[in-house]
């Protein structure tokens, strides 16, 4: 694809995105890319919500009501939008993406952040073998059919929420000191905490949408990170031995404080993948009971601690084109402890 230039796009084109509009901008994810956007002020937010929502919106966000069924209320609500982002809920219907992406194009957006946050998206083989790779294919393929240019934010998994979400995720029961080994211990991925999440999103949204001219060539914009080439950011690079290092410092603890035990990451994503299927079964011990959504968990953070780097960016980051800060990890290894202490756990995917 050739370099397009902002200096010759039609009259009436703007370089920048001001308008953004959020389904889901009081969720997990979807709060945090919020409150960036509305830091940076250079962006009018739009949360769209349902008529029977309760979520508090933070200030200054604009509110549109619209009905998922209602073809015309979704394009009155995009209307004038530059960017559409989209944060859903693992148990969301599938066709919702679908018909926000429809909408948004008969409202005129150009742009649009699927619901597609975590480890690397190129990795189709890691991708199916968590078991969505074909649906975000189809996903990513139908958007871009529509005419819409999707930017992919790839973070990893997310710090705080899956050190603290359980021996299901990245192997830890705080609240009593279990630590499950996959494998050695010692596959690192890429994971990211979600204000992180939120600065990359919003730093993405205030570049400039093209280069202004062939001497600005170089230069960082929103469409050097145009599918295919994915938004890869990072607050942390780490394995589980890290994360168990981290954890022992701010609980002042030791491995004599903790049960620990190992597991192979292939033989628990191998379990996980056959109680799916089965819709109910059992953990590995073949006594606890683990329902699908628990087997969904542990057969996609199973998967990216394969060796062989597949929970890592085949790129590089862009945190530093990007700005992004280099955060404390036992910092947000404290607030992963806090969370767990508080009971301030989110049912996100479970």
């Amino acid at each position: 694809m050739s370099v397009q230039y902002a200096k010759d796009q039609p009259a009436g084109f703007k370089n920048h995105i001001k308008n953004v509009a959020i389904v889901g901008a009081a969720g997990y994810i979807g709060k945090h890319f919020t409150r960036e956007l509305l830091k940076t002020g250079k962006h009018i937010v739009t949360a769209l919500t349902r008529a029977d929502s309760k979520n508090t919106l933070p200030e200054g966000v604009r509110k549109a009501t619209i009905d998922y069924d209602n073809h015309e209320s979704l394009v009155a609500a995009l209307k004038g939008q530059d960017f559409l982002i989209i944060t859903l809920s693992v148990r969301a219907p599938p066709d919702l993406t679908t018909k926000l992406a429809t909408a948004a194009v008969a409202a005129g957006v150009k742009w649009v952040m699927p619901n597609a946050y975590g480890p690397n998206p190129y990795s189709q083989k890691m991708y199916d073998e968590m078991g969505f790779g074909t649906t975000f294919r189809q996903t990513i393929a139908g958007i871009k059919d529509l005419g819409l240019t999707p930017v992919i934010l790839s973070c990893g998994f997310w710090y705080e929420f899956s050190l603290a979400g359980g021996l299901v995720r990245y192997g830890f029961d705080i609240a009593n000191r279990k630590f499950v080994v996959f494998d050695k211990g010692d596959v690192k991925i890429h994971t990211s905490t979600l204000p992180q999440c939120g600065r990359g999103a919003a730093a993405v949204l205030s570049l400039p949408i093209l280069p202004e001219d062939s001497a600005s060539a170089s230069t960082t914009t929103l469409s050097s990170f145009a599918n295919p080439n994915p938004l890869y950011i990072q607050s942390f690079h780490v394995s589980q031995n890290d994360m168990f290092a981290s954890l022992k410092r701010v609980t002042g603890t030791t491995d004599a404080d903790w049960t620990i035990t190992t597991e192979s990451s292939y033989e628990r994503w191998e379990n996980a993948t056959k109680v799916m299927k089965a819709g109910s079964g059992f953990n590995l011990d073949g006594k606890t009971p683990m329902s699908f959504m628990e087997a969904f968990g542990m057969a996609m953070y199973s998967r990216v601690f394969f060796p062989g780097g597949d929970g890592v960016a085949d790129k590089d980051v862009a945190n530093d084109r990007l700005g992004l800060p280099q955060e404390d990890f036992d910092e947000w290894t404290k607030e992963a402890v806090r969370m767990v202490k508080d009971n301030d756990l989110d049912s996100y995917g479970q």
